[in-house]
């Protein structure tokens, strides 16, 4: 394969940095993979890395902006965030590298820093001004060989599109800081066989060739985002065409993981408090449904005797100003023991009650059986499944950005905080709202 990096593909990134040996304990060398004569080695050793700016023929450029996230970290007092990635739909909503103790100016940090000029060329409006725009490749840590660390994965390679500040929490002294966080835009690689040629990224360091003379090598999507820009965005986006049927076992938490344990506290807290469990699931269904930017408004809980298959309600706001459509969203929460199936019957509950236009959730401390997914795949209808793992992995990092780790402070404060109220009320009545 030389020098092309095939999305998904996991590296060895070893300590001692050789670039000798082609393959190290079953795995590409990642610094074999992106070594050239005469130029430095690409390195992942901070979150946000990469070559500096250099004088080039035409001009002072940065070759790429190398990205790694460590999710083994994630919810430790010095990682107490969670990146999200999403490959399969082109989207990474990636933490900046300020820290409690930091004492620089939030957007002062080598990395944040780094990214917000980044940023500001990914926004540029002319095709001039986008050609001397930076690529960020994505790699996050892997486990492998019963390690945490020394293996990386490729994730893909695109701009920032978004920036927005954040309050997170410091679980070391339950403090509180302000930190940049960046939704970037994976590009499409189809045409390439998802794969990057890392010759472009050399080709970007030698600084006898110009931005232009770089581009031989870029992906098409690349080019095509330098030529037509933002609006281009939703042409090019990584996407992944496939029915994403999960097999039971991945939808479960690993035997013993911390999500796990998590699991089980959720299940045995809310196991036969249906009500309560409605309150975690409507807050859950929100967070995942506007992880993306979406405008998502929380509604109303259902009676248990008069549910018919639903137990709370949302609204999906989608435009902007007059130009804005309502979305009903009726959801469903589930909270069986761990492991359990939802069988597709159980899913037709949900799915018989949507009219045209509205959106179905379907949150569960369960997983979700392969045919239940297979009828929804086959017959697209529009339902979004939460099962066990997806909801322990979400209420945790619910819980590291809002109390500091404290899983049962964080469940309570849910349950005892929410508005939502118990009543019977038509789902279309949301939209008047």
């Amino acid at each position: 394969m030389g020098s092309l990096v095939r999305v998904g593909e996991i590296f060895r990134y070893k300590a001692d940095k050789d670039p000798g040996p082609a393959v190290v304990d079953g795995y590409r060398n990642f610094f074999h993979v992106t070594s050239a004569p005469g130029l430095r080695r690409a390195q992942l050793e901070r979150g946000i890395d990469g070559p500096s700016d250099f004088q080039a023929v035409d001009g002072v450029r940065r070759p790429a902006i190398l990205i790694r996230s460590s999710p083994w970290k994630a919810g430790s007092e010095q990682t107490p965030w969670h990146d999200v990635f999403d490959m399969n739909g082109g989207h990474v909503r990636y933490f900046g590298d300020h820290k409690a103790e930091t004492r620089v100016p939030v957007g002062e940090t080598l990395g944040n820093r780094t990214l917000l000029q980044a940023f500001a060329a990914h926004q540029a409006p002319t095709p001039d001004q986008r050609r001397k725009a930076v690529p960020l490749l994505v790699f996050r840590s892997v486990r492998r060989n019963k390690q945490d660390k020394g293996y990386v994965e490729f994730c893909g390679f695109g701009i920032v599109e978004r920036v927005e500040r954040v309050v997170q929490w410091a679980r070391a002294d339950s403090s509180t800081f302000v930190n940049y966080v960046f939704d970037l835009a994976l590009l499409d690689l189809s045409s390439e066989d998802d794969r990057v040629d890392w010759s472009w990224v050399n080709d970007r360091r030698n600084a006898e060739l110009t931005v232009e003379q770089t581009l031989a090598h870029a992906p098409r999507s690349w080019r095509e985002w330098v030529d037509e820009g933002a609006a281009a965005l939703p042409r090019l986006r990584r996407r992944v065409a496939r029915a994403s049927l999960q097999r039971t076992v991945d939808q479960r938490p690993r035997p013993g993981s911390p999500e796990a344990a998590d699991l089980e506290r959720i299940y045995h807290r809310f196991d036969g408090k249906k009500i309560e469990f409605e309150n975690l699931a409507a807050a859950i269904a929100a967070r995942v449904i506007r992880h993306r930017g979406a405008e998502y408004h929380e509604g109303w809980l259902t009676r248990p005797s008069q549910d018919g298959g639903t137990d709370f309600v949302g609204r999906l706001d989608v435009g902007i100003g007059p130009s804005v459509t309502k979305l009903v969203v009726l959801g469903q929460a589930k909270c069986v023991a761990p492991g359990t199936n939802i069988s597709a019957d159980q899913v037709a509950r949900v799915v018989a009650r949507l009219q045209r236009g509205w959106i179905g959730v379907y949150v569960t401390t369960g997983v979700f059986s392969t045919r239940a997914q297979m009828e929804i795949a086959e017959d697209r209808y529009p339902i979004i499944l939460i099962h066990g793992l997806m909801l322990a992995q979400q209420v945790r990092q619910l819980c590291n950005e809002t109390h500091a780790g404290d899983l049962d402070a964080c469940v309570e404060d849910l349950v005892e905080q929410s508005t939502a109220e118990v009543v019977h009320r038509r789902p279309e009545e949301i939209l008047l709202t």
